[in-house]
């Protein structure tokens, strides 16, 4: 059945059905190909599109500005300071501002809401570049490399995340591997997995009954083994800095050390990784909250540094990723 995504907004995985994913990780390692044998795209050439950062980024702004000008796109970049939305300026009026002047709209922000109603305003495709409750151009380019690096399909994969189960990642996981019949499990303390959003966690296992997958959420590290793929991310987000010392003591316990990859049993267990991560203390964070008495690493060095460790070409498709959807939702 052919896929067609002209013209769609990319808010969230859950939107998208599984022929709908397979159709971009496809994309993605088809335009990854292309670009690797020096062919270029002109899929974008006279788009233009905006990128709205509420919170700053390294990964996110480059890969869009790279992807979309490599396919011969103009890009504007708008910061927090750069923009009226939301102070002078209705989030509404805004948003049909800027589909007057753009084909394209990506925000990076906090609340889903945001870049809802930037799609409900707008009359253009609108992409999430992260929120507080959803990530998923990151999840397409975990995707893209797990399929890179393990020679499994994607629905015989299981996924184990240590850490933070109520954060956007383990959540944008859950829908992920919910539509592509995995199973992930997401590990982390009872108190937090208490906090989850009961609503989600119901429409992801009602996906999860469509696809065959296996979700799952647990404190015990026994869900380690037969682990094809650990996943980090840092303890406390954007705006919780204040949360860090008593996140550390709660997760820590949850720290990957090679340890956590001999509990998989897998001697090919793959170690990935949204970045950035604290898995040194040559950030000036972590060796702030290093002489507090605090190590904030989600992870060990050894780990991260290892042969596991695919966090780099990660990083990488996360261009190629997102290149695929601007392409399926706006190229020629």
């Amino acid at each position: 059945m052919a896929v067609n995504l002209k013209g769609r907004s990319f808010l969230t995985l859950e939107d998208f059905t599984p022929g709908d994913i397979r159709y971009l990780l496809d994309l993605g390692h088809d335009l990854k190909a292309k670009r690797r044998a020096g062919i270029s795209g002109h899929a974008l050439e006279g788009k233009h599109i905006v990128l709205l950062f509420e919170k700053t980024s390294t990964r996110t702004r480059c890969s869009f500005e790279v992807a979309a000008t490599q396919e011969g796109a103009h890009v504007t970049y708008l910061d927090a300071g750069s923009s009226q939305m939301g102070k002078k300026e209705s989030l509404e009026d805004s948003a049909k501002v800027l589909g007057r002047f753009f084909d394209g709209i990506e925000y990076r922000g906090f609340a889903q809401k945001v870049v809802e109603d930037l799609a409900k305003y707008s009359g253009v495709p609108v992409w999430n570049g992260l929120t507080d409750a959803d990530h998923p151009t990151q999840i397409l380019a975990d995707m893209m490399t797990i399929e890179e690096h393990c020679a499994k399909p994607l629905r015989e994969v299981k996924v184990v995340f240590p850490g933070d189960v109520r954060n956007n990642m383990c959540y944008a996981w859950m829908f992920g591997a919910a539509k592509m019949g995995m199973h992930f499990v997401g590990l982390g303390p009872q108190e937090l997995a208490r906090e989850m959003d009961d609503a989600l966690v119901r429409r992801v296992q009602d996906i999860a009954l469509g696809t065959g997958a296996t979700i799952e959420i647990t404190h015990d590290p026994a869900c380690l083994k037969g682990a094809d793929v650990i996943y980090g991310d840092i303890w406390a987000s954007m705006g919780e800095e204040d949360l860090i010392p008593k996140r550390a003591e709660l997760l820590s316990p949850y720290r990957v050390t090679e340890e956590t990859l001999k509990a998989t049993g897998n001697p090919n267990v793959l170690y990935l990784h949204c970045l950035p991560s604290f898995h040194d203390f040559e950030t000036k964070l972590a060796k702030e909250w290093k002489d507090k008495g605090v190590d904030i690493r989600e992870v060990t060095d050894e780990v991260f540094r290892s042969r596991h460790s695919v966090v780099f070409d990660e990083a990488e498709n996360r261009m190629h990723s997102i290149k695929a959807v601007l392409v399926a939702t706006i190229g020629k």
